[in-house]
C-alpha cells in the first residue's frame, strides 16, 4: 500500500552543529521526498538557542576549554554546517514558541531527541510535543526522550500532549517505556533515519579512497576514556591503522580534523577501515556502512546506545575495562555480524510500514 502524496513538515532539531543531528533531519526529508510527499523541515529559530548553539559549538568540551588555536576549525566547521542547513528544504522561517504551520497535511515530530525533557536549550519546548501545530496528522518518528530515564516517567500535563498524536513511534526502548507508561500502550520501535534511509547518505558522499597503506580508523567524540583512548593507541600500533579525529579534539589521535562539514563527515566514516565512538550516531553510521567499530557511550548517551545496541543484536561492540588486546583485534577488524543487518532489515520493513500507515 502506497501512501497519496501529501505536505508534509517534519519538526526536528535540524540545525543543531552536529552530524547526527544534520544527517538525520536530511535523511527523514529526503526519504519522505522519496516516497513522494512534498517534505520539508520546519524552521523553527530562536535567537537564545542560537546563541547557546554556536556557543557549544566553539566550546564542546566545557569545563574544559578549547584551545585558541582550534578555534579557526571549529567556526570553519561552524560555516559549513550553516550553508548545509541553508541547502534542506525548509518552511519559511518561525519563531520556536509561536509556530506557522498552516497548509500542511501531515507534521512529523523527530526523529532525535525532541523529547529530552534535560536537553541544554529545547528542553521542554512544547512545540516537539504537538503545542501550536496545525495539521489533520501529527506523528512521531523516532522519537527520543534521550538521557530522561525511564524510571523517572513524565507528567500527566506531557502524556496529554501525546494524546494528541494521530501515530506515535519511537526509536529507542527507554522512549519506549516511558511513552507506553504515559499512554497506555507500547509503540512502534522504529530505525533512526540514517539506517531507514541509508542510501541518502551514500549517494551523497560516496566512500573517499581508503588512504595509505594501513587506512584510517575514524574517532568521533569527545571525552573519551583514558582506557579506551589507550587501547586504541595499543591498537593502532599492532594494526598500523591512523586515528583520525572527526569534529573534536582528541590529542591521542594522529590527525584532528576538526573543520569538516556534514558531508566531509559522511565521506570519511564511509572511507575508514574503523570507527571509535562515543556518539548514538557514531555508531549509526558505522552500522550503515558496514564498517567495524567499538563504543563506550558517554552517560548523557548512554541509554540511546545501549538501546540501539539491543534492538540489533550488536551488543558486543559496546567495550568496557577488562576487554584484551584480542577482543579489540577482532571488533576493529571484522564488520558487524550478519545477524545485525537482518534485524535492520526487518525494522526497515516494519518502518516503512509504520510511515506509509502514519501519513495515509
Amino acid at each position: 500500500m502506497t501512501s497519496p502524496p501529501r505536505t508534509v513538515g517534519i519538526l526536528t532539531f535540524h540545525r543543531c552543529i552536529n552530524y547526527g543531528s544534520y544527517w538525520q533531519a536530511r535523511c527523514l526529508a529526503e526519504g519522505l521526498r522519496g516516497l513522494g510527499h512534498d517534505a520539508r523541515l520546519l524552521d523553527h529559530h530562536s535567537d537564545a538557542v542560537a546563541r547557546a548553539e554556536w556557543r557549544c559549538s566553539f566550546q564542546p568540551t566545557l569545563p574544559e576549554r578549547t584551545r585558541r588555536s582550534d578555534l579557526p576549525a571549529y567556526k570553519s566547521k561552524g560555516r559549513k554546517f550553516v550553508a548545509a542547513f541553508d541547502r534542506l528544504p525548509q518552511s519559511p522561517r518561525f519563531p520556536l514558541h509561536r509556530p506557522d504551520t498552516r497548509g500542511y497535511d501531515a507534521i512529523v515530530v523527530g526523529s532525535d531527541e525532541v523529547w529530552n525533557f534535560r536537553h541544554p536549550w529545547y528542553g521542554g519546548a512544547p512545540i516537539f510535543f504537538g503545542e501550536g501545530l496545525s495539521a489533520p496528522r501529527l506523528v512521531s518518528y523516532a522519537a527520543s526522550f534521550g538521557n530522561h530515564d525511564a524510571a523517572d516517567g513524565i507528567s500527566d500535563d506531557w502524556a496529554a500532549r501525546l494524546r494528541r498524536f494521530t501515530a506515535v513511534s519511537v526509536r529507542d526502548a527507554n522512549s519506549r517505556a516511558l511513552v507506553a507508561a504515559a499512554l497506555g500502550e507500547t509503540p512502534p520501535l522504529v530505525l533512526d533515519p540514517v539506517l531507514q534511509f541509508g542510501e541518502r547518505v551514500h549517494a551523497a558522499a560516496p566512500p573517499r579512497p581508503r588512504e595509505g597503506e594501513g587506512g584510517y580508523a575514524l574517532v568521533y567524540g569527545h571525552g573519551f576514556p583514558d582506557w579506551l583512548q589507550q587501547q586504541m593507541r595499543d591498537w593502532s600500533g599492532r594494526s598500523g591503522v591512523r586515528l583520525v579525529s572527526i569534529g573534536y579534539r582528541n590529542d591521542w589521535a594522529h590527525e584532528q580534523d576538526i573543520g569538516a562539514g556534514p558531508e566531509e563527515f559522511a565521506a570519511r566514516a564511509a572511507g575508514a577501515r574503523a570507527l571509535v565512538t562515543n556518539f548514538f550516531h557514531g555508531c549509526v553510521f558505522a552500522l550503515n556502512n558496514r564498517t567495524p567499530f567499538v563504543t563506550a557511550p558517554s552517560p548523557y548517551r548512554f541509554n540511546k546506545v545501549r538501546d540501539l545496541a539491543a534492538a540489533l543484536g550488536a551488543e558486543r561492540h559496546i567495550v568496557a575495562p577488562g576487554l584484551g588486546a584480542g577482543d579489540y583485534d577482532a571488533l576493529l577488524t571484522a564488520p558487524p555480524a550478519p545477524a545485525v543487518y537482518a534485524r535492520i532489515d526487518r525494522l526497515r520493513a516494519e518502518s516503512l510500514l509504520y510511515l506509509r500507515h502514519a501519513l495515509g
